[in-house]
């Protein structure tokens, strides 16, 4: 009888029969929280991916140079790190975390720190202690002169998608549970009263109805034998109209589609959408992966050059991944070699290429269409 004083209010909202029934009816909305390291992981692994392609280059003046720098950072910047794995690594913590500290060992491996405390100055360099790699502690501190630190942005990445996460999670939770319900099957026991009492009843019927349970839940085809006093209704069965699976996918995506686009990266790039696929990636090239990669070069020539060397032309030169044959660009190196604007130089440096020591790639040629019928010498004319 407490239930139904409950329900009449008779009985006070303090009381314990009361508080356990609230329970019932309120389910607190589960954190769906591998939505959220899904889409996190989605988006910093393409970018990582991305970047790790890249090509770290030495350049002394007009030259390249393949010295051990170049070989840190490009093959094997640690015992026990390959390079991609390695800026794959940077790039994670640095999205993730909003900074990365890379330091050095005493046998010049460059090392990712799991954790650090930074100390920051205004007018000295800045000190960074309690430096942990892999477990390991150094007791030493490094300055800022000593490592490569990175920041990503001005506020953590994490806390807004904490933020955003906090309504997207509990509207995925809800409709998950909603989805679950839809095709529940739903059904009444009634029992007489008379064959109830006494332990030994009360025992065998609920071994009957687990029983039951097992059987539908399990069994294509549940066979349920009649048990005199015992009445199995079923009420619903099958599917009810609601939400479908494709409402879980829309949530799902709709969270994905808003941490893709604080990062930057064209949604269509990460589903894999071939329409405009060509233009979606230059945007994505030209305004995520080339601001990082600058954050990353000129970080690297002030802790790796001084400034006299760096104005001499020694600096680090990052070649981005090319999302563009070579071959596809043919007609247009032909224009602009013909037209006399780039020499053959210029342009290999444009493609990326080093420059070869080759004379007729120090002259500007312009072909006969491109000049004035005056200037026009031999040939027919002559």
């Amino acid at each position: 009888m407490g239930l139904f004083d409950r329900l009449l209010g008779k009985l006070g909202p303090d009381s314990e029969i009361g508080w356990s029934f609230d329970l019932e009816l309120f389910e607190k909305t589960s954190e769906r929280t591998y939505m959220k390291r899904l889409a996190v992981e989605i988006c910093i692994s393409f970018l990582a991916r991305t970047i790790s392609q890249s090509e770290f280059r030495v350049k002394n003046g007009e030259k390249y140079l393949k010295d051990e720098l170049y070989y840190k950072l490009n093959v094997r910047p640690s015992k026990n790190t390959t390079a991609s794995t390695f800026w794959q690594t940077v790039i994670h913590k640095l999205v993730y975390d909003n900074e990365v500290l890379i330091i050095t060992s005493d046998d010049d491996d460059l090392l990712i720190a799991d954790d650090f405390q930074h100390n920051e100055f205004a007018v000295y360099d800045d000190i960074f202690s309690n430096v942990v790699v892999k477990g390991f502690e150094f007791k030493r501190t490094f300055n800022q002169q000593e490592v490569i630190h990175l920041r990503y942005g001005n506020e953590k990445l994490q806390t807004l998608i904490n933020s955003l996460f906090a309504d997207y999670g509990e509207l995925f939770g809800r409709v998950l549970a909603a989805q679950k319900r839809k095709n529940q099957i739903r059904s009444t026991v009634d029992m007489d009263m008379l064959a109830a009492k006494g332990t030994e009843h009360q025992a065998k019927f609920q071994q009957f109805i687990d029983n039951m349970y097992a059987a539908i839940e399990k069994k294509d085809v549940a066979i349920i034998p009649q048990q005199k006093g015992i009445t199995y209704d079923e009420k619903t069965a099958g599917s009810l109209p609601g939400q479908t699976v494709d409402d879980l996918d829309r949530v799902t995506d709709g969270f994905l589609n808003q941490v893709a686009m604080a990062m930057g990266i064209p949604v269509s790039l990460l589903r894999g959408d071939m329409a405009d696929v060509e233009k979606q990636t230059k945007n994505y090239m030209f305004f995520t992966v080339s601001p990082l990669l600058k954050k990353i070069k000129d970080e690297a020539n002030v802790k790796f050059f001084t400034m006299s060397e760096y104005l001499k032309g020694d600096c680090i030169d990052i070649r981005k991944p090319s999302y563009r044959d070579i071959f596809d660009l043919a007609t247009a190196v032909d224009k602009l070699r013909a037209s006399g604007i780039m020499n053959g130089h210029e342009i290999r440096s444009e493609l990326g290429l080093e420059r070869v020591e080759n004379e007729m790639l120090d002259s500007y040629v312009i072909t006969k269409n491109y000049q004035d019928g005056d200037d026009l010498k031999g040939g027919e004319n002559e």
